[in-house]
């Protein structure tokens, strides 16, 4: 029997128990799970860490107050004269000497004003002699008429009596002969008649070209001739002819003309805003913007003649005064308009800079590495610019800040240059 104990004894030490295995087994189980939540939490926080950490590239902009962008910058500079575009140099149509003058340097005349007269003696009697012929041919003219109709009246009558043979063939002829041919002298005196009205017509306008007249409203800035002098339509060299009474120049009509060099042209554009500031009066900025670009280049000094419109005239403004003007931006042109009526504290930011956070309006001020949420009041928009309340001017903000940003996060301002 001690034998089959210890059998018995030997088997029960080799049998497992499974009761403490499975207790083993679920205890480290329940490690495993929880290492690995805890290695998830690291790693989260890690990825938080490293995203925290890594710089974001992004673009700076810098807040300008709204009174500073009532002078915006200017693009480029070109210098000019002040020129009209409707002068001209008033003279006759004929040659002639000058009896009367009726006007004087810097005054006001209007269109059809009559400036001065020549001596008219020749086309006076010129004039009055086709007035002569005229009545001639008239006259002429009637009295073919009279005749033409008793012609026909002698020629109707023989036509009734040749029948009964009381007026000879002969008679008859001779009757409808004259009416025929008083006739044709009654259609040729008309033609006459017709070419001294003509006539008189032709010396009418020679008479007419001995007064001269303002062609436009304008003020006359240069006289050139006074009475007595021989005048003339024709530059004639070497002669002591003058070629023009006046000269009278439009003024609503004045504007500017400018030589850009060609390497420049590029940045003008028709109707862009300008600033145009004479010689005589440096301090006066006189707002401007550009008609046209002339297109053809002057090879000689390569530049290219822009014109250039003031947006209201004043009465300092003379033709040919030495201009400098300066072509705009015309985002900073609108802003310069629209901060007239900002409230005071505002500044100017890009548009791009504003981005809604949490349902309301922010920046992203730079600061150093980091950027800064900053909530501002928008205002108006003028161009790509966006007045905004709640930053100081001379700050910098982060323009079209990406949608991972967030308050505090790292950033790398990238370079103009770049």
């Amino acid at each position: 029997m001690s034998a089959d104990s210890d059998k018995s004894q030997l088997l029960q030490q080799l049998r497992i128990d499974r009761s403490e295995r499975e207790e083993t087994t679920g205890s480290h189980g329940k490690w495993w799970l929880i290492g690995v939540v805890v290695a998830a939490a690291i790693a989260a926080a890690a990825a938080l860490l490293i995203t925290r950490n890594s710089a974001i590239e992004v673009s700076e902009a810098t807040a300008v107050a709204a009174s500073a962008a009532a002078q915006p910058a200017a693009i480029l500079q070109a210098t000019g004269y002040v020129t009209a575009e409707r002068e001209a140099t008033v003279s006759s149509q004929i040659a002639g000497q000058l009896t009367h003058v009726y006007f004087d340097e810097g005054q006001h005349v209007r269109s059809g004003q009559v400036l001065a007269r020549l001596d008219d003696s020749v086309q006076r009697a010129a004039l009055d002699q086709a007035k002569a012929q005229l009545a001639a041919a008239q006259a002429q003219l009637s009295q073919y008429q009279v005749q033409l109709a008793q012609y026909r009246r002698d020629f109707a009558r023989d036509a009734a009596l040749i029948g009964q043979h009381l007026v000879s063939e002969e008679d008859y002829e001779t009757a409808q002969t004259l009416a025929v041919t008083t006739a044709a002298q009654v259609r040729t005196q008309q033609r006459q008649v017709e070419s001294a009205k003509a006539g008189v017509q032709a010396a009418q306008v020679q008479e007419d070209y001995t007064v001269v007249e303002a062609p436009f409203s304008g003020v006359v800035i240069d006289k050139a001739a006074q009475v007595g002098d021989f005048i003339s339509p024709i530059f004639g060299g070497g002669t002591f002819e003058a070629a023009g009474v006046a000269t009278i120049v439009d003024m609503s009509s004045l504007e500017v003309d400018v030589d850009v060099n060609e390497a420049y042209i590029h940045r003008v554009q028709p109707g862009q805003p300008a600033a145009a500031v004479l010689d005589a009066y440096p301090d006066w900025n006189i707002p401007a913007h550009v008609i046209a670009i002339v297109p053809t280049a002057d090879k000689s000094k390569a530049t290219v003649k822009v014109r250039v419109a003031f947006e209201k005239l004043d009465p300092r403004i003379l033709p040919d005064m030495g201009v400098r003007v300066s072509f705009l931006q015309e985002t900073a042109a609108q802003a310069g308009a629209a901060a007239q009526s900002l409230p005071p504290g505002t500044v100017w930011v890009p548009a791009s800079a504003v981005v809604q956070r949490d349902g309301q309006s922010v920046v992203f001020v730079v600061q150093g590495d980091r950027a800064h949420e900053q909530s501002v009041t928008p205002g108006q928009s003028a161009g790509d610019l966006r007045a905004v309340q709640g930053i100081a001017t001379g700050t910098a903000v982060v323009q079209s800040p990406p949608a991972r940003l967030a308050d505090g996060g790292r950033i790398a301002v990238k370079s103009d240059q770049g």
